[in-house]
C-alpha cells in the first residue's frame, strides 16, 4: 500500500479501507455522491463575503478580518489547506493587527461542505492558535458535523491526488 499523506494519524483500519476504495476506483464516486452540492464562491471577493457571513453568525466578538483569499501558492500536500495570518503594522503611534485567511485554490472546485469546513477551521484559528480541545469545540459549534467533514475532506484530497488533480 502506498502512502496516503492526508490520512496520517488515522487508525490503520480506516487507512486500509480508504486504500481499498481508492484502488477499486470507488472513493471518488462515493464522495461525489455524498457531497453533490457545489458552491459559487469563485472569487476572493466572494470568499471574503462568505467568511464574513460565517464570522458574523458564529463569532461576533472575534477580531475583524482584513483579507480572505484563495491562494494558488498553498500546497495541500504540505498540510496547508488554509492559513491564518496576523500581520502587525504601525499606523502612527498605534500598532494595528490585520487578520488574513488564505484558502488553497483547490477549494474553488471542491464541494460546498468542504469549503465550509476549511473556512470554519481557519476562522477558529482567529480565537485559538493551537489544535486543542477549545479549538475543536469552536469548530463543532460552527459546524456540528466538523469531524466527519474533516475526514471526508482528507479522503477527497486523497482521491483528487490519485486522479492526478
Amino acid at each position: 500500500m502506498h502512502e496516503l499523506p492526508y490520512l496520517a494519524g488515522y487508525p490503520p483500519q480506516l487507512v486500509a479501507r480508504a486504500a481499498e476504495l481508492l484502488a477499486s476506483g470507488e472513493l471518488g464516486p462515493r464522495l461525489a455522491a455524498r457531497y453533490p452540492e457545489r458552491h459559487d464562491v469563485r472569487s476572493n471577493k466572494a470568499l471574503f463575503a462568505y467568511a464574513q457571513e460565517l464570522k458574523a453568525r458564529w463569532m461576533r466578538t472575534a477580531p475583524p478580518l482584513g483579507k480572505v483569499l484563495y491562494d494558488d501558492k498553498l500546497h495541500v500536500v504540505h498540510n496547508a489547506l488554509g492559513l491564518h495570518v496576523t500581520a502587525t503594522r504601525a499606523h502612527g503611534a498605534k500598532l494595528v493587527k490585520k487578520r488574513e485567511l488564505r484558502v488553497a485554490s483547490v477549494f474553488k472546485d471542491a464541494p460546498a461542505a468542504f469549503l465550509r469546513a476549511i473556512v470554519v477551521h481557519e476562522l477558529a484559528h482567529t480565537r485559538h492558535a493551537e489544535h486543542d480541545r477549545d479549538f475543536y469545540r469552536l469548530c463543532e459549534h460552527m459546524e456540528p458535523d466538523y469531524h466527519q467533514l474533516e475526514l471526508d475532506l482528507r479522503l477527497y484530497l486523497t482521491a483528487l491526488e490519485a486522479a492526478g488533480g
